[in-house]
Order: structure tokens, then sequence, then C-alpha cells
């Protein structure tokens, strides 16, 4: 089991630090940043090259939505799901701590006035958009990246490929919800960010904890009773 939750650990931190390090570190330059579109691309990567170093230890899940969704879809143990969530939140915390780090070795950075790639809605949303909007977007995608993962890790998919499904599904989300909420879908992933960032992030926290668990849940219990062979 310790060597499950390092992994899952680890996995998380480089979800945290290549993501959102993306965004805080390489996205806004006016010659050479790297956009939304390179952000939403970075958190892919991080998926897809974690899952094939540490997936066959722990399972990959790197996101409490994912584990809470997978347990809802009858494929992980009930007794192990606050153990990796714990393991989750303290790997997203240490990689936002490095990338503040990191981040406040260049002049006039401010973690609370840049926002640190924290999840928001209204007036913190990167779009403006509503709480409302936020909550639909943050649970179909979540329901949908729980799909996804099941389906892609079913014993009749294809061998091999469940990372490379799973990382582009992550970077499609990314692609279609930065505007949004700058994209959650992962209690854990916002966590990490909101402690650093420090005021407003904290205080929306609850919804990007409590939309993509329940969001988790209904993709995973949608695969297990209308798409799952029962054989």
């Amino acid at each position: 089991m310790s060597k499950k939750l390092f992994a899952e650990f680890f996995g998380t931190f480089w979800l945290v630090l290549g993501g959102c390090g993306s965004a805080v570190l390489a996205a806004g330059f006016p010659t050479l940043g790297i956009g939304f579109a390179g952000v939403a691309l970075a958190f892919g990567l991080t998926v897809v090259t974690m899952a094939y170093a540490v997936g066959h230890i722990s399972g990959g899940h790197f996101n409490p939505a994912v584990t809470v969704g997978l347990f809802a879809g009858g494929r992980f143990p009930a007794k192990d799901v606050v153990p990796y969530i714990i393991a989750q939140v303290v790997g997203a915390i240490a990689a936002a701590a490095v990338l503040w780090l990191i981040a406040s070795g260049k002049a006039g950075f401010d973690a609370q006035a840049s926002g640190f790639a924290s999840n928001g809605y209204g007036e913190h949303s990167p779009g403006g958009f509503s709480l409302q909007a936020a909550i639909v977007t943050e649970l179909v995608l979540t329901a949908f990246f729980l799909i996804v993962i099941h389906g892609a890790t079913d014993k009749r998919a294809p061998a091999g490929f469940a990372p490379l499904a799973i990382g582009l599904s992550l970077t499609l989300i990314h692609l279609i919800s930065i505007p949004v909420t700058n994209t959650s879908v992962n209690p854990a992933r916002s966590t990490g960010v909101a402690l650093f960032q420090g005021s407003w992030a904290i205080d929306q926290l609850w919804v990007f904890w409590l939309v993509p668990l329940i969001g988790g849940i209904i993709g995973g219990l949608i695969y297990r009773c209308l798409l799952e062979s029962k054989d």
C-alpha cells in the first residue's frame, strides 16, 4: 500500500507542477507564451507520462474525483479511497509549494494577485463565467472523464493505450473549460494552488471539491450500469 500511495503522491505532484506550472510560468509571455492550448496539452502530458511511469503501481488516479469515480464504478475498494485522496492532496500541495518557490524568483511575482493558476467562477473565471456555468462545466466534464477512464481500462479495450486516451481526454477537457473555470475536474489540483493564492481561491474551493466528486460518481455509475459488460 505504501508504494501505491507514493505513486499517487508523485503522480499528482507531477500533474500540478507540469499543468499549473505551465500556466504560471509559461502561458503569459507575449512572444514565447504557450497560451491556453499549451496549458491544456501540458496537463494531458503529465497524465500520459505518469500513467505509464507509475500507473502499474497505483492505477494512476492522481485525482480524488477519479478515485471516487472508480469506486462508484466498482473498480476500486472503499478502504483505499481516503488514503489515496490524502496522498493526492499532499502531492498537490507539495507541487504548489515548489511552483511558488520557482515563480517567486521573478521580481514582482505575487501569487495572490496573479491567481496562481487557481480555479474560479464569476469575476475570477478567466472568461467571466457564472457559478452556474462553472457547476455545469465541471460536472459534465468530470463525468465524461470517468467514462473515458473506465472505457480505456476496460478488459475489452485495446491493451496499452489507456494512458494516451486518458491524457488526450484531459487535454480536450482543458481546451473546453479553461475559459470557464481554469479547469479543475480535480479537487487536489485545485487545493494545492488555492492555498498559495490564499484569498478568493480558498473561498471558491468548495465548488471544485463538491462538483468534480459528484461528476466522478455520475461517470462511474453511468459506465457501470449502462456500458460495462456483465459477463
